[in-house]
């Protein structure tokens, strides 16, 4: 892979970060997916070195250079393990992500340096049973009394749910006002009203543990409010750009993974007299994966370098979170088709890495939300 006009501190850290991966996640990443679970060990090493707060200034004990750097690191990481991939990506995007743009002074005080530090991890509770990607429509209730908000609900696909010590909190605090009626608040885990109901089995990512969780007479200081009363809906959709960049080089990675695992099998299994990667088929196969990867990356360090110059960049993230996600499941499925009935079994990793694949096309936005994003903006195309 060649160094796309990268710096030398952007370089230093994909390669800390592909070191890390290959040293110390890829390893365990079977073993993990068995359990269901990410030692908690591997997760304290990751913010020792930086990884879990790279969105987050130094003053306030980040480790932000910038989104091209982020988003290499996470292509690095989930590389390595797709379920640890996404506990950073997510925990970057809209665990801190939020309380950096939107906490208080004393709330980045109490949060910001553990949050970034990875001695606490964050979560994001907006999706309920009812409401996914419309985001507007919630049920969940919160209810300022005698100068503390009492909240009552369900939130469901919360990532870090059962890991985090945080939760950003999302619900309405004013029914008439439709989408200006929703609210965000600071909820630590340890709250007895905040309760993990159960965490999912799922087709993959297994070891990331992402969970169903209820509200019942949660009850939080007035001060938790994060933000403006009214401003949950904007908040939750400020983090969209870094979020969904983040999620786009997760599924590059994956998909690189697979797309190395499958050219050193090519090379290794002989069939009618030569390595299969000499027949035609097989090398036009494992072409187009090698295009769809490099274009991939384009497409995500250029809404990166956006984001970084703090220009707008909505579209230039969808289109590279759309791009990648749907990239990743085709290249994992060829990589597959690649290693043959081998392929199919759980003793080669790409059986995973499709399975990992598959859940970018639907959180963060599924790719049916990020054409509608892309259509709009179409709006002001100029012809």
């Amino acid at each position: 892979m060649h160094d796309l006009e990268l710096t030398e501190e952007q370089v230093m850290i994909r390669d800390m970060a592909r070191d890390f991966a290959r040293g110390e996640i890829a390893p365990q990443a079977q073993a993990w997916e068995k359990a269901g679970w990410i030692d908690d060990s591997l997760v304290a090493k990751m913010g020792e070195l930086g990884l879990l707060g790279m969105v987050v200034p130094e003053e306030w004990g980040g480790t932000y250079v910038d989104y091209v750097a982020y988003a290499l690191a996470v292509e690095e990481i989930s590389a390595g393990d797709g379920a640890t991939g996404a506990l950073m990506s997510i925990h970057n995007s809209v665990g801190c992500g939020p309380v950096l743009n939107y906490g208080s002074e004393e709330q980045k005080q109490t949060w910001l340096a553990d949050l970034a530090s990875g001695q606490t991890i964050g979560c994001f509770c907006l999706t309920e049973p009812q409401a996914g990607s419309e985001a507007h429509n919630l049920r969940t209730r919160a209810e300022l009394r005698d100068g503390q908000w009492v909240i009552n609900g369900a939130k469901q696909f919360v990532s870090n749910g059962k890991r985090a010590k945080l939760a950003i909190v999302f619900a309405v605090t004013d029914p008439d006002l439709g989408k200006r009626g929703i609210s965000a608040f600071l909820v630590p885990t340890d709250n007895p009203g905040f309760i993990v109901d159960r965490m999912e089995h799922k087709m993959g990512i297994r070891a990331s543990d992402t969970c169903a969780v209820t509200l019942n007479n949660c009850v939080i200081p007035e001060a938790n409010l994060l933000g403006e009363r009214g401003k949950g809906l904007a908040i939750a959709l400020s983090n969209l750009e870094g979020g969904r960049i983040g999620i786009a080089a997760q599924a590059l990675g994956i998909a690189r993974a697979a797309f190395e695992a499958a050219l050193a099998y090519s090379r290794d299994r002989v069939q009618f007299g030569k390595p299969i990667n000499e027949h035609q088929s097989i090398a036009n196969l494992l072409a187009d994966m090698h295009m769809q990867l490099n274009a991939a990356r384009l497409m995500i360090l250029h809404a990166a370098r956006l984001r970084s110059a703090g220009k707008p960049c909505l579209s230039e993230a969808s289109q590279a979170k759309l791009f990648a996600s749907e990239m990743a499941e085709k290249v994992c499925s060829s990589a597959i088709q690649i290693h043959g009935g081998y392929g199919y079994l759980e003793d080669y990793p790409v059986e995973k890495y499709y399975r990992d694949a598959r859940i970018t096309q639907i959180y963060e936005g599924s790719s049916e939300i990020q054409r509608m994003v892309i259509a709009r903006e179409l709006k002001n195309y100029l012809i």
